[in-house]
């Protein structure tokens, strides 16, 4: 019947379906999150190379028209559970295709540094970044540091990626600048 309701309508119902499939993503998000406390690891050896690529892979689907150029530095082998890793993988890369987007090109590095016996993965990229002041929030639940009509997502995908950080026996931090990227290790 959608021809025959007005059209202030119309919109009312496309809010309507909007915020519900919206609310379903919160839903999903949260229970994913809920899980991860209970799930078991299932630790062995992991190619993060290969991790990011297919998830490269999948999230340059919808972005053919963009010009992303992504670097890959020398990712060596870790120990982790493949499913968590590539979550955390997923999480960090969208996020820096989505903050990115605004950017007449994107400039998305993945990369290693050896830091006092550390091997640290970091995502850096050239997006909208963040003040610092607000640091403290970005890995909570439902924190978000940029509005919501800009930029979609519920506000727990950092905070999953800290929970499976956490569960692997590491840690998670970010560095930004507003305008000038941002950079999580």
């Amino acid at each position: 019947y959608t021809a025959q309701l007005p059209a202030e309508a119309q919109r009312y119902l496309g809010l309507v379906r909007d915020n519900a499939q919206q609310m379903g993503h919160l839903i999903e998000d949260l229970l994913a999150f809920s899980r991860l406390g209970r799930q078991p690891l299932h630790t062995q050896t992991v190619a993060p190379t290969e991790v990011v690529q297919k998830v490269l892979a999948d999230l340059r689907l919808g972005e053919e028209q963009r010009k992303i150029e992504v670097t890959i530095g020398n990712l060596p082998d870790c120990q982790a559970d493949p499913v968590l890793l590539k979550q955390i993988w997923f999480n960090l890369l969208s996020n820096a295709f989505k903050f990115t987007r605004k950017r007449e090109e994107a400039h998305i590095e993945i990369g290693v540094q050896q830091t006092d016996g550390e091997c640290i993965y970091y995502v850096k990229d050239n997006g909208v970044g963040f003040d610092m002041l607000y640091v403290a929030k970005l890995f909570g639940v439902f924190q978000r540091l940029h509005r919501a009509e800009e930029y979609e997502g519920t506000g727990v995908g950092l905070a999953i990626i800290q929970r499976i950080v956490a569960r692997h026996g590491g840690r998670i931090w970010a560095e930004a600048e507003v305008e000038k990227g941002a950079a999580f290790y």
